[in-house]
């Protein structure tokens, strides 16, 4: 059965963002920026759920984050994790935009909803927005509060996704193939840095040909792949060299990279930031709820836990993020003093 959706222009209009906000989206988006090119050197640290699926859940787990972010300011950016689309390899729940009662009846007039009045609430306690750019015909519904957006392993080599990111006024990341290649990734920071006339829908919902000037600051995530991983010093290094032009690199501490073991994320947070002086990673992602592991979606479910890919609990989030803060400031001194 068909629906008919509102357009993004008639969401952002019943879902206004203020002049405050939005002048706190451009400065978060400036100060990414800015790590990204190494003026800024604390460590951009992009965590949250793997996708979401309870709002009250996601709140609970946003005021706790903003709460870490005020102890950890000086050495770590904090970007909230809020993927709202879930990519799937056949079947399976598509994510909160589509399906947000979680019964398999999509209703994508209530996610869009729910949705942007979500992103609305996190922007209000302060913290910058970060997402995967999926549905080419959603981007025009966020655009506006989003401060930085990932192109998945899958869908990096895809041209329209790249002609998009070129659209973007915020930086975004391409993750390297599912076979580690990073080719795929580097082909697809050469496109969205230039210009591109493209078909797409318009605020009114009308098609348009759209015009694009650049993403502003294209760059690499590293996931490993699927035999391997590429987050160690050995591995950067050998990619660098194979780079056709310096890049902003991040690491997902998740996928490829973790095994898909969601508990090994803080060793390979620690090993990044130890190596961060020789690799000059710019930045990680992680995959982070109140709760570890992962759950099928039924009639009875764990608060806080994910229903996609497992995520490391608080508890061990808060104190990981904690402890290479301080490292980080510890390293900060030594330079100072030396």
């Amino acid at each position: 059965m068909n629906s008919i959706l509102k357009t993004p222009q008639q969401l952002k209009q019943q879902q206004p963002l203020t002049q405050e906000l939005a002048a706190q989206v451009q400065q978060q988006r400036q100060i990414i920026e800015r790590i990204l090119k190494g003026q800024d050197k604390r460590l951009l640290v992009i965590i949250g759920p793997c996708s979401i699926h309870d709002p009250q859940s996601v709140l609970e787990y946003a005021e706790k984050l903003k709460q870490l972010q005020t102890q950890v300011d000086k050495q770590i950016y904090i970007v909230m994790r809020a993927y709202i689309e879930k990519p799937r390899t056949t079947v399976g729940w598509k994510g909160f935009l589509y399906d947000p009662h979680l019964n398999g009846q999509a209703d994508l007039n209530e996610g869009l909803q729910q949705s942007r009045a979500l992103y609305l609430q996190i922007l209000q306690l302060g913290l910058p927005l970060a997402s995967e750019i999926l549905n080419p015909m959603v981007t025009g519904y966020f655009d506006d509060l989003l401060a930085w957006g990932a192109i998945g392993a899958r869908t990096s080599e895809s041209q329209i996704h790249r002609e998009i990111a070129s659209s973007l006024p915020y930086p975004v990341g391409f993750k390297n193939g599912t076979d580690g290649s990073v080719q795929i990734a580097t082909d697809a920071i050469l496109s969205s840095q230039h210009s591109h006339q493209f078909f797409a829908m318009g605020q009114t919902g009308a098609p348009v040909l759209l015009a694009s000037s650049g993403n502003p600051l294209p760059h690499i995530i590293l996931r490993g792949s699927n035999t391997s991983t590429n987050y160690d010093a050995v591995s950067i290094q050998a990619i660098q060299k194979t780079l056709k032009q310096p890049t902003a690199m991040i690491v997902d501490c998740s996928h490829g990279n973790s095994g898909k073991d969601p508990l090994r994320q803080p060793e390979i947070l620690q090993q990044v930031v130890q190596e961060r002086a020789v690799t000059q990673v710019r930045g990680v992602m992680l995959e982070s709820h109140l709760v570890d592991g992962q759950q099928k979606i039924s009639a009875c479910m764990t608060y806080g836990q994910s229903v996609t890919d497992g995520c490391l609990g608080w508890d061990k989030t808060e104190a990981v993020l904690l402890e290479i803060s301080e490292q980080l400031n510890h390293k900060n001194l030594n330079k100072i003093v030396a």
